[in-house]
């Protein structure tokens, strides 16, 4: 953020960005839950020093030909200082060994493409094998276009890996954040134990203005954010930054049970 006050945008209040920062990137005022980095959110998550990544390596390609993708991913890699949309990797929470994964909206829209696909893919499957429990903060805008056919189809790779994780008896927890919507809303976003949501975070699979323009109808106040979705069962608590750490962990030992996952 810049050095200047910031402005809320949910209560006007205007803030120093170093007590942003501080606040885990929330307002002091009203709890506003300003979108957040990847690394931001390990250094709160995670125990410090623990977060090992994998999958590093994977970049992804131009697989459908497209002019000008292979700048898009140059300029979205230096944008968000991310070699893709999502990092994984391992890590303690509370001495508790998981495997973590998280989105970044910045890196062009946290759409999914094969690499995308791929890496949630992995994480999920190294959790069944290695009986560790799955957590991914997701936030995306969908499916990546620019991949054609190659990204709708990480879909199903990403449901069936999180089939596999069931399968294994290991549990996977979900983080939603502002916004996650399109296919990954409609693949592993939706498969986990446990669905949490921040505050505020828009979830859905069409966006607002989308469906209001086809079926004609004003949607009512507050359509698909996390309180909405609370309400409707999509959603199983809401979970402001300062708890998540805590209730993570407690949802851990809850699921595991000392058996071995």
């Amino acid at each position: 953020m810049s050095a200047e006050n910031v402005p809320c945008p949910s209560c006007g209040a205007t803030h120093d960005p170093q007590a942003i920062d501080a606040a885990l990137k929330t307002c002091p005022s009203c709890g506003y839950h300003y979108r957040m980095e990847p690394m931001d959110r390990i250094a709160y998550i995670a125990d410090p020093g623990s977060f090992v990544e994998f999958s590093a390596n994977l970049r992804s390609l131009n697989p459908i030909d497209l002019a000008g993708y292979e700048e898009k991913l140059s300029e979205a890699e230096k944008k968000a200082r991310m070699k893709e949309a999502v990092i994984t990797g391992t890590c303690t929470i509370e001495n508790k060994n998981v495997v973590l994964g998280l989105m970044s909206f910045t890196f062009m829209g946290g759409s999914m493409g094969s690499v995308v696909g791929e890496k949630v893919s992995r994480a999920l499957l190294k959790g069944a094998d290695e009986r560790l429990p799955v957590i991914i903060y997701a936030t995306s805008g969908g499916a990546r276009m620019q991949e054609g056919i190659f990204s709708l189809m990480q879909m199903a790779k990403t449901a069936s890996a999180a089939a596999e994780l069931d399968k294994a008896g290991v549990p996977f927890f979900i983080v939603l954040c502002d916004p996650t919507t399109g296919g990954v809303t409609a693949s592993f976003a939706m498969l986990a134990d446990v669905t949490l949501a921040e505050p505020g975070a828009l979830i859905g699979f069409a966006g607002p203005r989308v469906i209001e323009g086809t079926i004609r109808q004003k949607l009512p106040e507050g359509f698909q954010r996390a309180e909405f979705q609370l309400e409707k069962g999509f959603v199983d608590r809401i979970v402001p930054r300062k708890e998540q750490r805590a209730l993570l962990s407690r949802l851990i030992d809850l699921h595991t049970c000392g058996c071995g996952a």
